[in-house]
């Protein structure tokens, strides 16, 4: 029986069986849930397309969300991608995350990934990667379920909620996941794809969530083009040959015992960091009146 808990096992498991992350996380989820591997890949489709859907709509969105803090600066990014330091492919990768999670900010249909508020970093990074890589649709989906494993990995050992364990929790895993996925899409092995895990999330630990009025949009909306740059980033150093000194399941437990020693006031409360600055009170005045 396919069974893991931790990074380490899911690695082992996927170089026992000479075979990619995702293989084990299907194998897992056809045993635990009683789903063939055709419907696993059809349902992780139709998500992928969700996906495409929001990039595409995010990166020509005008609209401005109902509060007004957010909208249309995706498009400003898209529209600059070809003069930045960075280059036009990460620009443009960042553009699309901001995009996405623009899209979530005015209510449109985004894939929750794993949270609706770091919803841009996963399709953004792997559309990028893909994009570069020239890989296929069949393998883009596959590399979806090397994130999935990651996610529930983590989601067992620490959490995916910034109510919990800040912004780490949401930002951070959406990172770790999408690392991975750009690691396989690669041609990485699982060894490295834990190490781009590792890499991504070590260095948004500690992140708080003080979203402005308690709304979803500042800073998270422009925090997902930062971090989707961040997770390929990070997925280059593990395919270069750079691992992380911490293993990937220290880097777990340090999330959540980090998560469960933050402050309240930063852990998606709005009463503390950037949503009690002058600023942020005043916005929060203007849009609920009080």
């Amino acid at each position: 029986m396919i069974n893991f808990n931790s990074i380490e096992e899911l690695v082992h498991l996927a170089k026992e069986e000479h075979c990619p992350i995702s293989q084990i996380v299907m194998a897992w989820e056809a045993e635990n849930n009683l789903t063939s591997q055709e419907s696993q890949i059809e349902a992780m489709r139709k998500n992928w397309q969700v996906m495409v859907d929001s990039l595409q709509r995010g990166c020509q969105n005008q609209e401005k969300s109902l509060s007004g803090l957010t909208g249309g600066d995706a498009v400003k990014l898209c529209s600059y991608s070809q003069q930045g330091y960075t280059g036009e492919a990460v620009l443009r990768a960042a553009a699309s995350a901001i995009g996405v999670s623009e899209v979530n900010a005015v209510m449109g249909r985004i894939v929750a990934c794993p949270t609706a508020g770091s919803c841009g970093i996963v399709p953004a990074a792997v559309y990028a990667g893909a994009k570069k890589n020239g890989n296929t649709e069949d393998e883009i989906v596959e590399a979806l379920f090397t994130a999935a494993g990651i996610g529930m990995v983590i989601e067992a050992n620490a959490s995916i909620a910034g109510a919990y364990g800040g912004c780490q929790a949401e930002c951070g895993t959406a990172a770790g996941m999408a690392a991975a996925a750009l690691v396989q899409l690669a041609g990485g092995n699982p060894e490295q794809v834990g190490h781009g895990m590792a890499l991504a999330i070590k260095n948004l630990l500690g992140l708080a969530c003080d979203p402005v009025a308690g709304l979803v949009e500042v800073p998270c909306v422009k925090r997902n083009g930062f971090i989707a740059v961040h997770a390929m980033l990070a997925a280059d150093m593990a395919l270069a040959g750079v691992e992380s000194v911490i293993p990937p399941d220290d880097v777990i437990d340090a999330m959540n015992r980090i998560g469960r020693s933050m402050p309240r006031a930063i852990k998606e409360t709005a009463e503390g960091g950037l949503a009690t600055t002058k600023t942020g009170l005043s916005l929060a005045k203007k849009i609920f009146g009080q």
